[in-house]
């Protein structure tokens, strides 16, 4: 892989994991917020119905997932830079093979070629 696709990829990544940060800084705020209240018209944080209390619950669960999510994609991106500078990118850490460029520019953060992706998801 040439200096100028590297450069090309690392900018993809720090571009990804910006973004993503920033997501999961809005994520927080919404998953840390309060329920209930003042913003629903009440005095008290505390929701006046059990369906509205499930549907907050339901909404910060989920809520939380989506950030669980993106911190493990932005873990990916931490590996995927590390990479570059060791100048391993680019090559499957299962079978050794180059990772084509199509699935690079998919998933740039990708660490395994296609065939060696599906091998290690069958045996989950």
């Amino acid at each position: 892989m040439t200096t100028a696709e590297l450069d090309t990829y690392r900018q993809t990544l720090v571009t990804l994991g910006t973004r993503l940060n920033g997501d999961l800084s809005q994520l927080t705020g919404e998953a840390l917020h309060a329920t209930g209240g003042e913003g629903s018209g009440g005095m008290s944080n505390v929701p006046l119905h059990p369906a509205d209390l499930g549907t907050d619950n339901f909404d910060q669960e989920f809520t939380f997932g989506l950030m669980q999510n993106q911190e493990e994609v932005l873990s990916e991106i931490a590996d995927a830079l590390e990479r570059i500078g060791l100048g391993s990118f680019g090559k499957c850490e299962e079978c050794g093979a180059a990772i084509p460029k199509g699935r690079l520019a998919a998933l740039p953060y990708a660490r395994y070629c296609v065939a060696c992706a599906k091998k290690l998801q069958q045996r989950i």
